[in-house]
């Protein structure tokens, strides 16, 4: 019985490690992306395209949050748009509303004036470096009430989540694999104590 868990658990640290590298390399090049500003490509934007005659429901201006988002996704419809919707900007005195939409490498940025029913429409592609990015931080932890309110988010954050249980079972499936080898253990020891020497000194170091 313990033969066979070993074997079971061995093949699927296995298989597994190979479906989650894609999503380790994402996470892992994007760091280089992060901490080097410099790599990061700087992009113009294009042209601006003004959309006139445009359908607009009378209660987007009040409605807030998730709400107000989903009530400008028939807008974002008509003028083509897709993506993430990262933030609303509502401008009371000029009836406007201004938001960035994302998609991994382009964002676009609608500006719509509800009294006169139009919007101007400016795109910027931004890249390899500021897809991965983009990638690496969403989901995230801002503004929460309106995340993930487009498809391809909703289905990064199933599949980054699963990225990080994967991982969590590769550790201790590892632990595991690496414990029962018993020619493996110092050597395997010795690292386990460089590693948390290496941790534990690092988070002194930042902490005083």
């Amino acid at each position: 019985m313990r033969k066979i868990f070993y074997s079971f658990t061995r093949d699927l640290h296995l298989y597994l490690g190979l479906f989650l590298s894609p999503f380790v390399l994402v996470f892992a090049i994007s760091v280089f992306y992060l901490v080097h500003v410099s790599l990061n490509s700087q992009t113009t934007p294009g042209p601006a395209r003004l959309v006139s005659d445009i359908s607009v429901t009378s209660e987007l201006e009040r409605l807030t949050g998730l709400d107000q988002v989903n009530a400008l996704r028939p807008v974002l419809d008509q003028l083509g748009v897709q993506g993430e919707i990262t933030f609303i900007r509502y401008i009371a005195k000029e009836h406007r509303l201004i938001a960035p939409v994302l998609v991994p490498g382009r964002e676009t940025t609608i500006d719509l004036n509800l009294e006169t029913r139009s919007a101007t429409v400016v795109e910027r592609n931004t890249g390899f470096a500021d897809a991965l990015i983009h990638l690496h931080k969403m989901p995230g932890p801002h503004n929460v009430s309106i995340r993930a309110n487009s498809m391809y988010m909703k289905l990064w954050r199933v599949l980054a989540d699963l990225a990080a249980y994967g991982l969590l079972f590769l550790t201790f499936s590892g632990l595991y694999l690496w414990a029962v080898l018993k020619a493996e253990r110092r050597f395997g020891l010795a690292l386990l104590f460089l590693g948390a020497v290496s941790f534990f000194g690092l988070i002194y170091a930042i902490s005083y």
